[in-house]
């Protein structure tokens, strides 16, 4: 019997193009993954089509629910790519709190590593306007990651308020209305001893010898700052010559009668005509009834305002209230009679135009 014949040449082919054909198909799936693991990797991943995006990334977490936050802003293309690259990128590892931009045209692997690093976009933080304790702390808790509360127990404390030297008074002087930059992850303290350093900073040497030569602590020229910043609101131009009227009265030893004092000691700011009957108010912040200036600033006071105390006009004004035409400015007198004609046609004005209260 015959022994059938082996092509081992053709075997061989057979073997050759089998091995071929299999490395073949591997190398289209190894470009392929490669292709796409390159792809998910730097190819743009993020469209805000011009509008600025922002994640908060909460203290505890999770890289889930970030990454679902990240997703609810509608910039992302492709939300699979992004969670798996977080995924490769380990970014459950090392979530950080804060607050970060999500920038156009960036790519899955840029986002994460901003995440990964905590690298934030700070926020501006600017506050003016403020008159209570109370104002300040849901102000302030609206720039970081801290609840009102949180900075109300803080400005309240005598003895926190004392560390930082202040009182629960006078502490609001120590925020200067100013635009600040600082991240969104840090603390109530962090942000108070923020505003210390801040606060010290502009206490420069020539201010602090200006109110020096005006026989006042850096607290007292908050205080009649925030005087002058409620009388005259509309015309910075004018404060110099408010506070000079208000120094004057302090050198004489007489009541500062300031009207604005009576409205915050009365806790009623809609108060546009103060009576009789809100003069009689009894409360340390009303100046008809006591001498000197009150415990501590009726509002946040602006620079202008402060440094129009610290340079205040030369002049022998004791009196002054608004004028009748409602300009904003003032009529001021050097004595009680020509202050009193000033007064009544101001009255007059307030009459005629109903302002009864």
């Amino acid at each position: 019997m015959t022994k059938p014949r082996i092509d081992y040449k053709a075997n061989a082919l057979r073997r050759r193009n089998r091995f071929a054909y299999t490395v073949g198909v591997l190398g289209i799936i190894f470009i392929t993954f490669f292709y796409y693991f390159y792809q998910i990797f730097v190819t743009p991943n993020v469209e805000t089509k011009g509008r600025p995006t922002y994640v908060l990334v909460r203290r505890g977490q999770t890289a889930k629910a970030v990454l679902d936050s990240i997703d609810r802003t509608g910039v992302i293309v492709d939300k699979l790519s992004l969670h798996f690259v977080a995924r490769l990128m380990k970014y459950d590892k090392l979530v950080k709190p804060g607050r970060y931009e999500i920038k156009d045209g960036y790519t899955n692997r840029q986002l994460i590593s901003d995440l990964r690093a905590g690298r934030q976009s700070p926020l501006k933080l600017t506050f003016q306007n403020i008159r209570l304790r109370r104002d300040l702390a849901q102000k302030l808790s609206t720039a970081i990651d801290a609840r009102p509360h949180q900075f109300d127990s803080l400005l309240s404390s005598p003895t926190y308020t004392k560390s930082l030297g202040f009182d629960t008074t006078n502490i609001i002087g120590m925020f200067i209305p100013n635009t600040y930059e600082l991240y969104w992850n840090s603390s109530a303290d962090n942000l108070m001893q923020r505003m210390k350093k801040e606060y010290e900073k502009f206490w420069t040497p020539a201010r602090d010898a200006k109110r020096k030569k005006l026989g006042l602590t850096r607290e007292q020229v908050s205080t009649l700052a925030s005087i002058v910043e409620a009388e005259q609101q509309q015309h910075a131009d004018e404060r110099p010559r408010v506070a000079g009227v208000y120094l004057n009265r302090l050198k004489r030893n007489m009541k500062l009668q300031a009207d604005p004092t009576v409205v915050y000691a009365n806790n009623d700011f809609t108060i546009k005509r103060v009576l009789n009957v809100h003069l009689q108010k009894d409360s340390p912040y009303n100046t008809y009834k006591y001498a000197g200036l009150p415990p501590g600033p009726i509002n946040l006071p602006s620079i202008a305002s402060i440094d129009a105390v610290l340079n205040p006009e030369e002049h022998n004004y004791l009196y002054f209230c608004a004028k009748e035409d409602f300009s904003g400015y003032h009529a001021f007198a050097t004595n009680e009679a020509g202050h009193l004609v000033n007064a009544r046609r101001y009255q007059a004005a307030l009459s005629r135009a109903g302002i009864m209260k």
